[in-house]
């Protein structure tokens, strides 16, 4: 079964064995994929490829050998192949942009779920600029490059910040530790971010200058070394990062926040993780957000202390769904019972000592795509613009007694 998929992926470089092809077989056997290719896909890549550095390839010998094959949970390579070939990004008049704003405000999520995949199923040849079938540069809430404030993007580069579903497995640009670049500055504002305290336990190994000099004068001018406990800081940091889509532009801004961040040993703790455009059930500790890497938020909130300064990065721009409606999280398959908005207030209740930074210029706040869930984020936390000045302002928020 598949033997060819098995010489192909040996091809493009893949490094299978006959033992794990046999396992693949076996747990094939016992039904573990179902009838299902996207389960196919994961447990084929859970079993065969051990480690990430070949995903790419398998992707690649995994397009090849299953290209043509049908499955109605899937969508189909073609319909990607019709969305190749953009037309421009279209530019909308006001009254155009009110019809549709009246559409997003009555949109039924799984509605349009289930006109998606009815599209899927009578669709047999690419649409551009149209408002029905899944194509580009129209006003269907299902393509790209087009104007919907929430539909499903299938393919393209995220440009509106509006799609409620997004289709297909995305893929993220991993945050750098080591960008030089810029990266002074944010530590020098981070250094701000400081509470000493005195430990009580501990060998007295740091020359403490006042009280020397003033023993040394007590002394007759003899020298008289004294020594302190060295101070440690006690403050306790958790940094939540946004991840992909509409963050990718301001990517090399936050490569150097983070790489700040993790050059600073000056915090007591430190807890960094990985969500994308808004939190939900599950956090991540790897920025492709994938689910082997997901931490439970509640499990989070159930280990982290309310002593923790809670620091948030994201752009807050999204399809308000996103914020305001059960299942409104973007990732295709998965879902939520609790409301973006109710995540949030949890975080803020939890962690009274929070602030968001936002890569995207202050003055664009009032007017930019994805206005309308900033202004809803921006009433839950206090937000800075993501430069040195935002930066230093909020972390004068964050050590503001309470």
């Amino acid at each position: 079964m598949f033997i060819n998929f098995f010489f192909l992926l040996k091809k493009r470089g893949v490094p299978v064995s006959v033992t794990e092809w046999m396992t693949l077989m076996e747990a094939l056997g016992k039904g573990m994929a179902g009838s299902s290719l996207t389960a196919f896909y994961y447990l084929a890549r859970a079993i065969l490829v051990k480690s990430e550095t070949y995903f790419d390839r398998y992707d690649m010998a995994f397009q090849e050998y299953f290209k043509g094959i049908e499955s109605s949970n899937e969508i189909d390579e073609q319909v990607y192949k019709w969305l190749e070939e953009a037309l421009p990004p279209l530019d909308i008049d006001i009254d155009l942009a009110e019809q549709l704003k009246y559409q997003l405000e009555n949109l039924d999520l799984a509605q349009l779920k289930e006109l998606f995949e009815q599209r899927l199923r009578e669709q047999n040849s690419a649409h551009h600029g149209g408002s029905h079938w899944i194509g580009t540069g129209g006003t269907s809430p299902f393509g790209h490059s087009g104007y919907h404030p929430g539909g499903i993007r299938v393919g393209g580069n995220s440009m509106r910040r509006s799609a409620v579903k997004v289709a297909g497995e995305r893929k993220y640009r991993e945050f750098r530790g080591d960008e030089i670049l810029g990266v002074r500055q944010f530590e020098t504002a981070l250094r701000k971010l400081r509470q000493f305290t005195t430990r009580i336990e501990g060998p007295k190994e740091e020359l403490d200058l006042d009280k020397t000099v003033a023993a040394t004068c007590n002394n007759a001018g003899l020298l008289k070394l004294v020594f302190t406990r060295p101070r440690k800081n006690a403050i306790k940091v958790l940094l939540l990062m946004d991840s992909g889509g509409s963050m990718m532009p301001h990517y090399q801004l936050c490569d150097r926040l983070f790489a700040a961040v993790n050059k600073s040993t000056h915090f007591k703790a430190l807890n960094i993780y990985f969500f994308h455009n808004c939190i939900y059930d599950l956090v991540y500790q790897d920025p492709s957000c994938r689910l082997q890497y997901s931490v439970m938020t509640e499990d989070l909130l159930r280990n982290l202390g309310s002593d923790y300064k809670l620091i948030i990065v994201g752009d807050a721009s999204m399809a308000p769904s996103e914020l305001t409606q059960v299942d409104g999280i973007i990732d295709w398959g998965m879902s939520n019972s609790e409301p973006g908005i109710v995540w949030l207030d949890k975080l803020t209740r939890h962690f009274p000592h929070n602030i968001w930074l936002n890569p995207i210029p202050k003055p664009d706040w009032s007017y930019t795509h994805g206005f309308y869930t900033i202004n809803i984020v921006g009433q839950v936390f206090p937000m800075y613009e993501l430069t040195v000045e935002g930066l230093e302002q909020g972390i004068k928020k964050l050590m503001v007694r309470r």
